[in-house]
């Protein structure tokens, strides 16, 4: 007994949806193109709040740091399950098993605290725009953005630490599309209350917590607009927190849909909802922020006339020093 609790396992089998060859076929066409769509529209809005400087702003750099989480969320699991698409044997290596459940874990996490730092970004913008320069400063954007990150990995070093120390008695195949959390751990044969208690702390910490102050930002932002008596005002001041709302109610309408829709007999449609839930919503949020801000538009229109490529590189030329001097 002591010797099956210590059986080593060097690598784990992701099943997906292995009895529906045609499904996955038909999963992984349409995974390459919204992968395709979440990387370019995201390093899109990055390209964009580096290059134009009217959006050199707190709510730029956050949503910039948002767009990268996007892009290493997906990118962590998404070609690998293609790939594994196309074989017959779908297997994953321990330590690449590990290192994603970690980076999935904690992009997530770290996707919750950013929405409620963006909360907090457009709250302090509507209700205290005087001291916006103030609260909002370029060196307490980058302490909330480092302490945002820095919560959401050390959160899944603490929950892979517990996992990994669990006994697994050789069990290796996990019933998913990649290494999530949940479904390695019931690869476990020891006690996992533990881990169960943690992580149910954690996502009260991390999830619902900064769902609290989103919705507090939201109730004084909401109070804040309707003392504005034009309504031109009100509509300028809702259209500057409209997109980051809107990806909020995706982000966790999704969430709330996964976890407390009733059960269902077949499991694959748990897998389905999961892996919708993985690679859109990623991708929304460009698709979000481009239709919904007129900014991020023109700074679009301006880069597709060579416009906004040509000052950069004008005002590059112009700071630089002379190679005569």
């Amino acid at each position: 007994m002591d010797g099956a609790n210590q059986t080593a396992v060097t690598e784990y089998v992701l099943l997906g949806l292995h009895e529906h060859p045609r499904l996955e076929m038909v999963l992984s066409v349409l995974c390459l193109g919204v992968y395709f769509v979440n990387v370019l529209g995201n390093s899109l809005l990055i390209g964009l709040s580096t290059l134009d400087p009217r959006l050199h702003s707190a709510m730029y750099f956050f949503l910039s740091n948002l767009s990268l989480l996007d892009i290493c969320g997906t990118s962590s699991f998404v070609p690998l399950m293609l790939v594994n698409f196309l074989e017959a044997q779908r297997t994953i290596s321990f330590p690449g098993c590990a290192l994603q459940m970690y980076l999935t874990l904690a992009l997530g996490s770290t996707e919750c605290l950013l929405l409620a730092v963006m909360a907090y970004d457009r709250y302090v913008a509507i209700c205290q725009p005087l001291r916006y320069p103030e609260l909002m400063s370029g060196q307490t954007c980058m302490r909330m953005a480092v302490l945002s990150w820095g919560t959401g990995f050390a959160n899944s070093l603490l929950q892979s630490t517990l996992t990994w120390r669990l006994p697994f008695c050789g069990h290796n195949i996990i019933n998913h599309f990649f290494c999530e959390i949940l479904a390695v751990l019931k690869l476990a044969c020891g006690d996992i209350s533990l881990n169960a208690l943690v992580l149910m702390a954690a996502t009260v910490v991390l999830t619902l917590a900064p769902l609290l102050l989103i919705c507090l930002s939201y109730m004084f932002i909401l109070t804040a607009i309707l003392r504005v008596p034009s309504a031109a005002g009100r509509r300028k001041a809702f259209s500057t927190c409209s997109a980051h709302l809107t990806v909020v109610v995706v982000f966790y309408g999704t969430i709330s849909f996964m976890y407390f829709k009733p059960k269902v007999k077949d499991p694959n449609l748990d897998k389905i909802i999961a892996l919708f839930y993985g690679v859109m919503t990623p991708s929304l949020n460009p698709i979000i922020y481009s239709l919904r801000n007129t900014e991020v538009k023109a700074a679009a229109i301006a880069l597709l006339q060579g416009g906004l490529l040509s000052r950069k590189m004008s005002h590059l030329y112009c700071c630089a020093p002379s190679l005569s001097a």
